[in-house]
């Protein structure tokens, strides 16, 4: 019979978290980098809108989860940057930008910090 300590079970928990949020802003930047390689507003660039934009509104509500541990100063600083990201996407959506490699930067920053 294995015995775990509540202090191991929960790191695996976060490490395990940290993980699902690599994926997903890998997945985002996947579907972005397609999205900027098609030229005008495509059926990727639909896709990774709408699923960027569901990655950053989950992390938004998760970051704002009072349980949630991070410094107070790094869930603002992550939430700004995740509003930014949310309006980048907007103005893409309706097609007055298309800084896709915008996004693509900031999320790949996000997502190697989560190493």
């Amino acid at each position: 019979m294995y015995q775990f300590s509540y202090a191991e079970i929960m790191e695996d928990g976060i490490a395990d978290a940290k993980d699902r949020e690599r994926q997903a802003l890998a997945r985002s930047i996947q579907l972005m980098t397609a999205a900027r390689d098609k030229e005008g507003y495509s059926r990727e660039a639909i896709e990774a809108l709408y699923f960027t934009r569901r990655v950053w509104v989950r992390l938004i509500e998760d970051l704002r989860d009072p349980e949630n541990q991070l410094a107070p100063d790094l869930k603002a600083n992550l939430i700004s940057i995740a509003i930014w990201i949310l309006k980048e996407c907007e103005l893409i959506r309706m097609r007055q930008s298309t800084n896709f490699q915008g996004i693509i930067d900031v999320t790949t920053i996000i997502k190697d910090g989560l190493k």
